[in-house]
This record gives structure tokens, C-alpha cells and sequence, in this order.
């Protein structure tokens, strides 16, 4: 059983900064891919970014050139830098890892909450 565990969540005011990291207990790098989700209470969970176990990333249109998906090997976490964060940004942030025969794991979620 694949655990997926998030952190980093937190109270931020607009135009701030966050890091959130996503730990597996798998290699990283032996998904497929893996991704940010986010969803806000009462809405479907929204896709945010995705990076590939070969470094490629794509990011939904509202946060392209806020977030960044990226790998730290050395730690074994995908990360997600968030800036310039805004209100509408605020939602339970979730950690997805696809592996190669196509079975998705999920993490509890990381809060995070832009408000001034």
C-alpha cells in the first residue's frame, strides 16, 4: 500500500508565498506522473499541476506563472511553490500519484487559506 502524505499548508495573505510537499513512500520517480489537486468545500476537486516522472509539467490557466511543480530527489518529495497567492487560491490542497499501471493514490490534503 502506497501512502501519500501532504504538508505546508497554512494562513497566508494575498500576494504571499507557500511551499507545499508531497512525500510517498515510493520512489518518486517510479510513478508515472504526479500531481496537485485542490478543492474548496462544496465544489468538485479541481486539477492544479501535474509533472511527469520525466520532468514535464502543465499547470491549469489561473495559476500558470504563480506555481511551480517540481521534484526534490534528494528528499523524495514533489513539491508545489506557490506566489502571489489570492483568495480564490484558498482549498484543501491534494497530493495525487499515478502509477505506471494506471492505479491513483491520494493524500488527506494540506489547508491552505489566503486571507488578509
Amino acid at each position: 500500500q502506497v501512502v501519500v502524505v501532504e504538508s505546508g499548508g497554512g494562513l497566508v495573505q494575498p500576494g504571499g508565498s507557500l511551499k507545499l510537499s508531497c512525500a510517498a513512500s515510493r520512489r518518486v520517480v517510479d510513478f508515472q506522473d504526479m500531481a496537485w489537486y485542490r478543492q474548496v468545500t462544496g465544489k468538485q476537486r479541481e486539477w492544479v499541476a501535474t509533472i511527469t516522472r520525466g520532468g514535464s509539467t502543465t499547470y491549469i490557466d489561473s495559476v500558470q506563472g504563480r506555481f511551480t511543480i517540481f521534484i526534490l530527489y534528494a528528499d523524495n518529495t514533489v513539491n508545489l511553490q506557490m506566489n502571489n497567492l489570492k483568495p480564490e487560491d484558498t482549498a484543501v490542497y491534494y497530493c495525487n500519484a499515478k502509477s505506471t499501471s494506471g492505479v491513483e493514490y491520494w493524500g488527506k490534503g494540506t489547508l491552505v487559506t489566503v486571507s488578509s
